[in-house]
């Protein structure tokens, strides 16, 4: 495998633990590989911590390609996100404070406040609690895993997806901002939701500057 990737995913971790988006041994990273198969975190090492020789190649049935330590016991989960999602290749799971403190409360972020949440990150929904590093997490990430960017994860944390490594961190980062923003806004007297004309408005504009269509308005909460 390329040294460089490597490098990159080890850079993802760092960022991570630097952000305190995991704290201890929390957390897992994995990215897509060639050949039905994933390069993914341990478990048990801090990601701040982490070296290139710590990482674990499995493939998507779960089998040990190579690796010296036991991989993340959440590597089900990423494994049925790429059987899901073909147009993912990485995968971030994080306990990120913020976003992290509406998993808790089980409430889900669609909240249809931020432009460029909106259209950077789309809805984000809560899965029902499940057991962590169990079966019972496929079947909580199921309802949603078709069309979400990033799944709060209830009493538990996120996780976010991308078509490469920057973009499913870069969405992890937009969610713990957006559960950020929206908990002082609550604080100054609580979020005003966009209306449904302004919501229109700023998908006709997602589509026509950037390309890029947004979630149908029933996902979020417009006012």
């Amino acid at each position: 495998m390329n040294s460089s990737i490597r490098s990159h995913f080890l850079s993802v971790c760092r960022r991570l633990d630097t952000l305190r988006f995991v704290v201890a041994t929390d957390g897992n990273v994995s990215i897509r590989l060639p050949r039905e198969r994933m390069l993914i975190t341990p478990s048990g090492v801090n990601k701040g911590k982490l070296k290139a020789a710590d990482l674990v190649t499995l493939r998507l049935d779960g089998m040990l390609v190579a690796g010296r330590r036991k991989a993340s016991t959440e590597a089900d989960m990423h494994r049925f996100v790429y059987e899901s999602r073909p147009d993912v290749n990485a995968v971030v799971h994080a306990h990120p404070t913020c976003a992290t403190a509406f998993a808790a409360a089980r409430i889900p972020l669609n909240l249809a406040v931020f432009p460029e949440v909106i259209v950077g990150l789309g809805p984000v929904p809560l899965a029902e609690y499940a057991t962590p590093s169990t079966a019972e997490v496929r079947e909580s990430l199921r309802p949603h895993i078709g069309s979400a960017n990033a799944i709060l994860l209830a009493n538990h944390g996120a996780i976010t997806f991308g078509a490469t490594l920057d973009e499913a961190m870069n969405r992890m980062e937009k969610l713990e901002h957006f559960a950020h923003m929206i908990i002082l806004a609550r604080q100054l007297g609580g979020e005003r939701l966009l209306t449904q004309q302004e919501y229109e408005r700023l998908k006709a504009i997602s589509i026509s500057s950037y390309g890029k269509e947004i979630a149908d308005s029933t996902k979020w909460k417009t006012a």
